[in-house]
């Protein structure tokens, strides 16, 4: 590394100030989103970012606003994903990370992280799932030939994009043909949708339905 149970998401103190890690691959425009718009308000702090990618954009980002940041290539765990994973946990654990945040980060985290954090993950996704999950998502979307495209907010599990939904948006686009006239529209809706999930989660206000099943009741 170079340095730079299952619980309700609605059991936390609501009161208590959120600690948050941000987790990316490439340029960082969703972990930007976060700094501009829940970074320094209603007691949550971005106080950790890590990234598989020395070069990515995302640790400029974090870096001119004076957040730690880490670096956690595969190779150098030789490969072995769970034992990198286990790593970067251990590194936001020393920073009393509550909430840790996907934007862009292009790994899937093992089994061991996430019981590191339970119910405590966050992703961001460019589709309206379950349609068009995993890689490349909006390429899929316009090979399959749909009109309508959009951005989910989940909780991360064991699967590829398979976790409980917590938001949805979706935007009609009919005359799109390339990834970059989907994009164009799709950021836009991710810098809004994920900065309201993490604030819905500061205030306690995400539960998993008690009766079952995987729906996110949100709180008025």
């Amino acid at each position: 590394m170079s340095s730079e149970a299952q619980s309700r998401p609605a059991g936390r103190d609501a009161g208590k100030g959120l600690r948050l890690a941000v987790l990316a691959s490439g340029t960082g425009t969703n972990l930007q989103a976060l700094l501009d718009q829940v970074h320094g308000h209603d007691g949550v702090e971005i106080v950790a970012v890590v990234s598989n990618k020395p070069d990515a954009r995302a640790l400029a980002r974090a870096r001119a606003a004076q957040i730690p940041t880490a670096v956690f290539p595969l190779a150098e765990y030789g490969g072995d994903r769970s034992a990198r994973d286990l790593a970067i946990g251990a590194w936001l654990r020393e920073h009393d990370v509550e909430l840790v945040v996907l934007a862009g980060y292009m790994q899937i985290l093992s089994e061991g992280f996430l019981k590191l954090f339970p119910n405590a993950v966050i992703n961001v996704h460019p589709a309206l799932l379950p349609a068009f999950q995993g890689l490349d998502a909006v390429g899929q979307a316009l090979r399959y030939g749909v009109k309508v495209f959009g951005v989910t907010v989940h909780f991360v599990d064991s699967g590829v994009d398979s976790g409980p939904v917590i938001a949805q948006r979706a935007v009609a686009l009919p005359d799109a043909r390339t990834e970059d006239d989907v994009f164009a529209v799709l950021h836009g809706i991710e810098h809004e949708l994920l900065p309201e999930a993490v604030r819905l989660y500061a205030r306690g206000a995400l539960q998993l339905d008690p009766a079952g099943g995987r729906r996110v009741l949100i709180a008025s």
